[in-house]
């Protein structure tokens, strides 16, 4: 009988998680501070795996209000953390376009094909397939679309940049705009609170033209190819060792790590719009470094050492040097 009562707690909150999700997901594409969140999700032109890493903290503390609504209902947290772990891994591999349709399948589960349309930007796939594993929520609430043309993934109006504050930040800054140019709190908090869709559309063009400088894309070039793709794996490990060993680390070790991914990643869309400025970048990340390792040996050498690199950044042959080697070389 035991048995029987947790199999259906299991199945019941199963069925509750993704209801739940459902809801979140659907607000998160209908409200404007929470689609500030989301956004970064859908920016991507392409539909891989890496998309379904695209979760922004904004987005990841926003979601976590919903998910604690499931211990009120009466799920114990720990049978809950582990729904989450195993909805957040069915939910990667629907990110590809790898998997074509799957059958009978199609009618039960979410698949790569019905996420896909998701994605996609065609007027006739907007605001469609909500769902994270099952697919009846979006029949049920007239939400669901198949796939029967080619999706076009991204938004409706692509981000016009590689940087990573900007791609963060941009819906942000776009809100706050509308919000300026209305006079009373109500028609305030109606931006906030409305439906992107109604959202001014000359707000973006005239903040990117305000914000953005020309955008020069980096050549293609072995050296810089060499160089992202080792900045990626760099920070991709650096992040699976602070989240396999947070627990264990100290205060002074996390502030060091989220420093450099944080920079790293904001290094890397610099890196593929040629921003001359990325040299200075460089340098505040190996101070960032050099300073964790002479706290980390408790030695001064190494800070002296950090001391002679920022007398290079007024260096004008090494700024031409490396400025070279990350956009010239062939």
């Amino acid at each position: 009988w035991d048995e029987l009562v947790g199999s259906n707690v299991r199945a019941a909150l199963f069925l509750a998680q993704d209801f739940f999700y459902y809801w979140f997901h659907r607000y998160a594409h209908e409200i404007n501070f929470l689609w500030g969140g989301h956004v970064v999700h859908h920016q991507s032109e392409e539909f891989n795996y890496t998309v379904s890493a695209r979760i922004t903290i904004f987005q990841a503390l926003i979601r976590n209000v919903f998910w604690c609504l499931l211990p009120w209902v009466g799920f114990h947290p720990s049978m809950v953390m582990t729904t989450l772990v195993i909805h957040g891994a069915y939910s990667f591999f629907t990110h590809t376009q790898l998997v074509k349709n799957l059958g009978f399948l199609e009618n039960v589960f979410v698949t790569p094909s019905i996420h896909g349309v998701h994605h996609a930007s065609n007027e006739k796939y907007l605001n469609k397939n909500y769902g994270d594993l099952f697919v009846f929520w979006d029949k049920l609430f007239g939400t669901f679309a198949k796939e029967d043309e080619p999706p076009v993934y991204g938004l409706t109006h692509p981000i016009k940049s590689y940087s990573f504050l900007w791609q963060h930040f941009h819906y942000y800054m776009e809100i706050t705009e509308a919000c300026k140019r209305e006079k009373t709190f109500i028609q305030k908090l109606k931006i906030i609170f409305g439906n992107p869709e109604l959202l001014n559309q000359d707000i973006r063009p005239a903040l990117e033209e305000r914000f953005l400088p020309e955008r020069r894309l980096a050549k293609e070039n072995h050296n810089l190819k060499s160089y992202l793709n080792i900045q990626i794996v760099a920070i991709v490990s650096l992040l699976f060792l602070v989240t396999f060993f947070f627990e264990s680390l100290e205060t002074t070790d996390k502030v060091f790590a989220s420093s450099f991914i944080v920079i790293t990643l904001i290094n890397c869309g610099a890196l593929l719009e040629q921003r001359r400025w990325i040299y200075y970048l460089e340098i505040i990340r190996v101070l960032i470094l050099v300073g964790f390792l002479s706290l980390f040996f408790n030695t001064y050498i190494i800070l002296l050492i950090a001391g002679f690199l920022m007398l290079l950044t007024f260096v004008q042959p090494v700024q031409q040097w490396y400025l070279k080697a990350v956009y010239e070389a062939e």
